[in-house]
């Protein structure tokens, strides 16, 4: 057998057995939380039938656990079986329980109380095929707080009730505001330059890339555009998105937004249509990064009503409660209770 046989068997072989691998491990994986929630279901089923004594259900989990410990080793201690229980009564209709998501992974879907942010997280999860540290990373950063501050009132119910998924593929529902760069490791109001920045989340692409969101791709840094008189433009990043079929051109600001980092950012968005979109790509959309933004810049310049330029803050530091609560009531009209909660 000559070398290029060889190694085309070779590598043949090898597609074969990871195949085979990924789909003994999506096997055990459906059959684990099949069964952890079967576990859960007659868990509950049980406490109703003894539901007249108190503390029935602490004792027959109790009981149960060390049972099944001694048969089984590890895996049924208390903790677990009222997870399993947990599972089927957040999720009591087996048919709506995801395959494709592990038991890590609804492990940490358990942990957000809210039923509109679970689900939504369980549909983003699902079809971005985030894995676990993925996935706690956005419940923990409040992705779907800050998403529903990013964007209109009607879009965000739409969105967050089910289903109209075009929704999501409209720029204006892509794009967020605050972007949250914890992941870089720098503080607030620390002497840095705009090339630090750029330098930092292109150190940590994989990170800066979940916090973009779903369908974006990196494509070039520092890319230069250059004019029919041969004047030379220099864009920070490109990227493609794929969701909408368009290049996403953003631009980094350290301090406040101006009104002249709005006109070059037009001026790009207008050039990369004209000498680099492609006849199937959507109009190029561009994204300026800045520290902080000046609404009256921003409502008396192109941004106003634009489809394709945005401005959005960055922080270094994850928001507070306090802020997610005054983001929410600011843009989408949540009433407040009068104690500075949000109502219900």
């Amino acid at each position: 057998m000559n070398d290029l046989s060889a190694g085309k068997l070779l590598n043949d072989v090898r597609q074969l057995i990871s195949a085979a691998r990924h789909a003994v491990v999506n096997s055990v994986n459906q059959a684990m939380v099949r069964t952890y929630w079967e576990i859960g279901r007659r868990i509950f089923e049980e406490e109703q039938h003894g539901k007249q004594r108190a503390d029935y259900g602490k004792g027959l989990i109790q009981a149960l656990s060390e049972e099944l410990t001694k048969e089984f080793g590890k895996g049924f201690s208390t903790t677990n079986l009222a997870n399993m229980r947990l599972f089927y009564t957040t999720f009591p209709i087996f048919q709506t329980v995801s395959g494709k998501l592990s038991w890590s992974h609804y492990m940490a879907l358990l942990r957000v109380d809210s039923e509109r942010a679970r689900n939504f997280y369980l549909r983003e999860c699902e079809a971005a095929h985030w894995s676990v540290r993925q996935l706690e990373r956005q419940i923990r950063s409040s992705y779907f707080e800050r998403l529903l501050a990013s964007v209109h009132q009607e879009i965000v119910r739409a969105e967050a009730d089910a289903s109209n998924q075009e929704m999501l593929m409209r720029p204006q529902d892509i794009i967020k505001d605050p972007y949250i760069l914890e992941f870089l490791d720098m503080k607030e109001n620390k002497d840095y330059l705009e090339r630090d920045l750029e330098t930092a989340l292109l150190d940590k692409l994989s990170d800066f890339l979940l916090e973009l969101g779903r369908g974006f791709a990196f494509v070039a840094r520092q890319q230069r555009i250059t004019t029919e008189s041969g004047q030379h433009f220099y864009i920070d990043l490109v990227f493609y998105n794929f969701m909408l079929r368009c290049f996403v051109l953003i631009d980094l600001k350290r301090g406040q937004l101006t009104h002249q980092d709005i006109g070059q950012m037009d001026m790009y968005v207008r050039m990369y249509d004209e000498l680099k979109r492609q006849p199937d790509d959507a109009p190029t959309i561009g994204l300026i990064l800045c520290a902080d933004n000046d609404k009256t810049v921003m409502r008396y310049s192109s941004l106003n009503g634009s489809t394709q330029l945005f401005a959005s803050k960055y922080k270094f530091l994850l928001p507070t409660e306090e802020e997610i609560r005054h983001l929410l009531s600011e843009r989408c009209d949540i009433p407040s209770d009068g104690t500075g909660n949000q109502g219900t």
